[in-house]
């Protein structure tokens, strides 16, 4: 008995590690767990997407070609202005003087013409006299050369006044046209963006136009987008888009791309100095032009614009993620991918695509609705060896 019991505590001590062993010897099966995804119905849709900025699609730099004094200002920035309105005044003193010494020249030059043509007038009197005379042998050869030079003289007289106010005319129009330019007028209607001069500053016109007023017609944007090279391909004339603003409340604006632009912009290039290091190349961007109405003055100059265009679309279509698919090769439009059969064992299948973006393709052929797309092989759940 007393050899009983170390045995029988011993057995007792053990029993937790044969039982913590077991279990960790019981085998166990490996079963493999994909991550499938429905395949439904819907809509598909091929986009480019870029940032543009929008602009008035009418404005006008109102600018004085004449140099002087603002004696006054008729508009400041957010006025309405009509076409025609009155927006500046330049001092005028200058040059309306100029104009009333032109038009008293002139008055002159008439008042000379006017002469002339009654000395030319007896000058033909006289000659016609004098080859009278001359035909009755009553006067000297003389006599008659002297009549037919006077004729000359005065008729050259009266070309030359005509000519001289001719000259004074266009004068004074050039004149009163540089008077006209001291008052300035809307060219169009709109909106005043901005004013760049102030009352009582002086310009000078000399040597370029300075610009007194900005007006746009807001009524109507246009955006100005930069679509990179890797893109420009899939866009032509008429292609819908959509577009948001920042402003964050979600609104979309419809259009059709107006124009492309056959060549980018390019920033002119500094003068590099000896040794300066390589210009970095940037990546060529082509503008593309859309319009859009802004009758409700929601969209402003300058604004960023967030552009989708819309280069292809299916409606009600059966879609699948792209991640699910593999190409095969030299077959353009054919996919391969792996769906599950009624035993949830994956099949390998063909399958043809229509339309497809970043993300989704439509399906043609290969797939029905509601069967469980493959779209990844999950981790195991159980390992091929023995373990607790």
């Amino acid at each position: 008995m007393r050899h009983r019991q170390p045995v029988q505590r011993a057995l007792l001590l053990a029993a937790p590690l044969i039982i913590l062993t077991a279990a960790w010897l019981w085998p166990t099966t490996s079963t493999s767990a994909f991550a499938t995804e429905t395949v439904r119905r819907g809509d598909i849709e091929a986009t480019v997407i870029a940032i543009g900025t929008l602009q008035p699609r009418e404005s006008v730099d109102v600018g004085a070609q004449v140099s002087g004094q603002i004696i006054r200002l008729h508009a400041e920035a957010g006025d309405q202005v009509k076409q025609g309105q009155l927006l500046a005044e330049i001092d005028a003193s200058l040059h309306q003087a100029t104009v009333e010494a032109d038009r008293a020249a002139l008055d002159g030059l008439r008042a000379q013409l006017e002469a002339q043509q009654a000395q030319f007038v007896l000058a033909q009197q006289q000659h016609r006299r004098q080859r009278r005379l001359s035909q009755a042998q009553a006067t000297r050869d003389e006599d008659v050369q002297i009549a037919a030079a006077a004729l000359a003289t005065a008729q050259a007289q009266l070309k030359q006044l005509r000519a001289q106010i001719a000259e004074s005319q266009a004068r004074l129009k050039g004149n009163e046209a540089q008077l006209s330019y001291t008052r300035l007028y809307a060219p169009i209607a709109g909106t005043v963006l901005g004013v760049d001069v102030k009352q009582g500053q002086t310009l000078n016109a000399t040597y370029q136009t300075p610009t007194v007023m900005r007006i746009a017609d807001l009524s109507a944007m246009t955006a100005w987008t930069k679509v990179s090279e890797a893109d420009i391909r899939q866009l032509k004339t008429g292609v819908g888009l959509y577009f948001t603003t920042l402003g964050g409340d979600g609104r979309r604006w419809q259009a059709n791309i107006r124009q492309i632009l056959p060549s980018p912009q390019v920033a002119a290039a500094n003068s590099a100095e000896a040794g300066a290091p390589a210009p970095v190349t940037k990546a060529v961007q082509y503008t593309v032009l859309f319009d859009v109405d802004n009758l409700d003055g929601e969209l402003m100059p300058q604004m960023t614009a967030q552009v989708t265009f819309i280069t292809a679309a299916a409606r009600d279509v059966l879609t699948a993620p792209l991640e699910a698919l593999h190409a095969v090769e030299g077959e353009p439009g054919m996919f391969r991918a792996r769906v599950l059969d009624a035993k949830g064992r994956p099949e390998l299948r063909n399958i043809r695509i229509g339309t497809r973006n970043r993300q989704r393709v439509e399906v043609l052929d290969g797939l029905r609705e509601e069967e469980l797309l493959v779209t990844a092989e999950l981790a195991d759940t159980g390992v091929d060896r023995f373990q607790w």
